[in-house]
């Protein structure tokens, strides 16, 4: 018998995929209806980790699944290969990114052949080809001409040592990442923005459109990070100079709670304080050069500084303090606040720290007695900043907050105080980098026409090969040949825009190119889009729930409304996968985490090899820095593409966590060779054809109902939110119950031709419902049982609903009230013979010796009760 040999099994199959072009899809197929699956593409790193193995086997064996159904199925892959890893790798060895990316994506894409997924490379995309980003450059000229792309000065993340801009993930506890030594401060730069803000109702409406197939939690975090406010915009004035000083609340009903007001380090206005207060510019400035991130962390100390200035409360008639404060910032609201201690936690936080005064204007109602509980400011150790009763609020006292939200707020519009309005926390996404990989913006600058965008014709803008990476500024800006330039307009000179764009921007489109990556007079074809659009699957990392999500929505809606695709949504449904868990080894006397080579595991216990001391085993996520990751080349080498793969589904639903287990990848291997051994040994007592299931034994009976059963229970996990593993263990059931089978009827020599083919009919059937997890197994078993072609052409197995409900009844027997066992018998059975086999029970005649049988009660088809004295 042929032994099961994983590495020659799957280089075998993959050669022929590969030499039958089994992946390639065509647009359209008469009689199919498409279906497109994805999952997010990979940046190059060089290397697959175990994260990336799972999201794409999900994916894989849906589109496997889905092709198997009858769908002419879209399963494409690329790279987002633009972005910073690139550029730092060139500054630190000195090799030019295209090489070094190239290189990562030729051992990416060898890694995602050896796990044997179905993906069409014919329609392979990287985003740092200017066949691609020429689009993006397309794009942007669109966004502009619509007025949908703007430029202003904006914060960023600056380096004094370096001279550049740096990403938030460069900044390190407020220091540059290349040197702790110095601090990053922030810089107004001159940055490009997409009017992302335009379309934040719709991106909130669109969510009606996508619930049904979106995880809620993905939906809120979106709903969240928009965050549209209804509130009032109240003006009030500045007493030393009498200029008008809007302020946005969300809670109108504080505003006899006022005790000072806040700016935002940046706010226009603190430009004019330092004019009359230079002693606070240190002070303001400080906050200024603090990470937005830091400054809008809760928890975090708030700072500020007294600016000398007061202001007017437009209804008190109260003046308090203007103060500026990290807290505040310019990116919500008007960059201005209302400060209420009583009832703002922030607020609280800071009055206590700077002794500023307290006013309580909302008491708490008591839950039980429904009565008003009377605040002491001085007594208070936190706000209040639910709704409660109005107090301290003139004409307001005595009301529900809740009523005097819209009562106050309807008072400040008709004294002509301010206006009802709606804000968001979303703000205009600003795609400028000052970075060399990336896509080149396709802005020029001439004295004559002003800002200007290259010709479509000129499009690619490429990236110049004459640059430095010293690790200082910006590469492009020490490419004379690329600034130089002339103007598209005019022909004069003119300089080219030396930022590149944010790399969100490659990945919030690429789903429509795959539909027609070839196309070179534009991104893609309209009718092309439409045939394959909304994506029916997406997948990927609930850490995308934001930025790329939402970015990608905002770029469809755009290119629908410039005429280009009809679909509102681009993707229909999303499956967030769960994150893999690994071990990490720590020592519990150092308290520290110990790396691979330092650890010995012996069973379920590990050992410091240097200590000896044992060590704490912690499930944790798997990265780097935890040193607990895996590599699933490793794994393929010592267990096989389809054993991985088989693990990867089997041990947690796709939604959930999924702990790595080698000694699971051990029982998935024995599981295939059981497999193995079934159809290798037994090939010969396997026939073909149809089967009268009037001639067939009860036995046999018995098996093809579990075969429909399974058939049945399988597709519909699947079909399920995609329970994978509980198709896989309805799978296992029926290969225990076959191999039963086998050994009772086939090798005891009691099968008839009936027999022989309902074991290959089942057989047949395990083959076909496991090929979506083990394709390169599969495939090679059923070409072992006499069949032609490929797995991934066979359509899916159907069940017979009437065969999936068994005749048989199993019924309990009991001796004096206790069951000492059962009989099966099929429904209809007589009492008679239900009485005549109960009492040949082994275990029921013990339990009958010695004494004098009463009499034997029958309840058809539910329970024998023996009655013995």
């Amino acid at each position: 018998m042929r032994e099961y040999d994983f590495k020659e099994v799957e280089a075998k199959w993959q050669k022929k995929w590969v030499d039958g072009n089994i992946f390639r899809t065509e647009n359209s197929v008469p009689g199919k209806e498409n279906y497109y699956v994805l999952e997010m593409l990979p940046y190059p790193s060089g290397k697959l980790h175990v994260g990336h193995a799972r999201n794409y086997t999900i994916g894989d064996v849906i589109s496997r699944y889905k092709r198997m159904k009858g769908y002419n199925v879209l399963h494409p892959m690329g790279w987002d290969s633009f972005g910073l890893p690139a550029e730092n790798a060139a500054i630190q060895n000195g090799a030019h990114p295209a090489v070094w990316t190239k290189s990562n994506i030729e051992n990416m894409k060898r890694q995602l052949k050896m796990l044997g997924f179905s993906y069409d490379w014919e329609r392979e995309i990287a985003s740092y080809t200017p066949e691609y980003y020429r689009w993006n450059q397309w794009i942007f000229k669109r966004l502009y001409e619509k007025g949908l792309i703007y430029k202003k000065k904006s914060l960023v993340n600056w380096c004094p040592d370096c001279n550049t801009v740096l990403a938030n993930e460069q900044v390190e506890d407020g220091k540059c990442w290349r040197h702790s030594k110095t601090s990053v401060i922030q810089k107004e730069l001159e940055q490009w923005f997409f009017k992302i803000t335009d379309y934040a109702d719709e991106l909130l409406e669109g969510h009606k459109e996508i619930k049904d197939g979106w995880p809620e939690k993905v939906l809120t975090m979106q709903k969240n990070w928009i965050g549209k406010s209804y509130g009032t915009e109240i003006v009030f004035t500045v007493e030393e100079t009498g200029e008008k000083l809007p302020m946005f609340t969300t809670r109108i009903d504080t505003i006899y709670g006022v005790s000072y007001c806040v700016v935002a380090p940046e706010h226009p206005i603190v430009s004019e304080i330092l004019k009359t207060n230079s002693e606070i510019k240190a002070a303001v400035q400080e906050m200024k050069n603090t990470d937005l991130i830091e400054r809008s962390a809760e928890g975090r100390e708030k700072r500020g500084v007294f600016t000398g200035w007061h202001v007017i409360n437009p209804v008190t008639k109260e003046k308090v303090q203007l103060w500026v404060a990290d807290y505040v910032l310019m990116n919500y609201g008007t960059g201005a606040v209302m400060a209420v201690p009583c009832h703002d936690e922030r607020d609280f936080a800071f009055a206590k720290k700077y002794n500023l005064p307290l006013k309580v204007v909302i008491n708490p109602i008591d839950k039980e007695t429904k009565k008003e509980v009377i605040l002491e400011a001085d007594k208070m150790t936190e706000a209040f900043t639910e709704m409660g009763i109005m107090t301290n609020s003139g004409e307001f006292n005595g009301i529900p907050s809740k009523k005097a939200l819209t009562d106050i707020a309807v008072f400040v519009e008709e004294n002509g105080y301010g206006t009802r309005t709606v804000k968001y926390r979303l703000k205009d996404w600003g795609v400028s980098r000052q970075r060399y990989w990336g896509t080149p913006i396709p802005a020029l600058y001439c004295e004559k026409c002003g800002t200007v965008m290259e010709k479509d014709e000129n499009l690619p803008v490429k990236l110049p090969e004459d640059v430095s990476f010293s690790g200082t500024g910006n590469p492009l800006e020490t490419s004379e040949s690329f600034k130089h330039a002339v103007c598209p307009v005019c022909g004069g000179p003119a300089r080219r825009d030396t930022d590149t764009m944010d790399t969100f921007v490659d990945s919030s489109w690429y789903f429509l190119r795959y539909c027609d990556p070839k196309n070179i007079e534009l991104p893609f074809d309209k009718n092309i889009v439409d045939g394959w659009f909304p994506v029916d699957q997406y997948i990927g990392g609930i850490e995308h729930a934001v930025m790329h999500l939402l970015y990608a929505r905002f770029f469809h809606k755009v290119l629908r409304d410039m005429g280009l695709l009809s679909s509102n949504e681009p993707f229909k449904r999303l499956l967030t996968q769960g994150m893999v868990l690994g071990a990490s080894y720590y020592s519990n006397n150092e308290n520290r985490f110990l790396y691979a080579e330092e650890v010995e595991v012996k069973g379920e216990k590990a050992y410091s090899k240097k200590t000896g001391e044992e060590l704490i085993s912690k499930i944790e996520k798997m990265s780097k820095s935890k040193n607990n990751g895996v590599d699933p080349e490793e794994m393929v080498e010592k267990y096989g593409a389809d054993t991985t793969r088989l693990f990867i589904m089997f041990a947690a639903p796709p939604e959930k966590e999924l702990e790595w287990n080698e000694n699971g990848l051990a029982g998935a291997y024995r599981f295939l060779t059981k497999i193995w051994r079934l159809v290798m040994e037994h090939k010969e007592n396997m026939e073909f054809g149809e089967i009268n299931l009037t001639a067939v034994s009860r036995e046999d009976k018995a098996l093809i109902i579990k075969l429909n059963q399974t058939i049945k229970k399988v597709t519909e996990s699947i079909e399920n939110d995609y329970h994978f593993n509980t198709s896989i263990a309805a799978t296992m059931e029926l290969i225990n119950e076959t191999q039963d089978f086998k050994t009772n009827i086939i090798e005891a020599g009691k099968s008839t031709s009936e027999s022989k083919k309902i074991f290959g009919e089942v057989v047949r059937n395990i083959i076909l419902m496991l090929s979506p997890f083990t394709p390169h197994f599969c495939d090679d078993l059923w070409e072992e049982m006499g069949n032609k072609g490929y797995l991934f052409n066979e359509a899916w197995p159907t069940y017979k609903e009437e065969l999936t409900i068994s005749s048989d009844v199993v019924i309990a027997v009991q001796v004096n009230g206790k069951v000492r066992g059962t009989v099966e018998v099929e429904r209809g059975t007589s009492k008679e013979v239900v009485e005549k086999l109960a009492l040949e029970i082994e275990n029921v005649k013990k339990h009958m010796e010695g004494k004098t049988l009463a009499k034997v009660i029958v309840v058809p088809e539910k329970i024998v009760n023996i009655v013995v004295k």
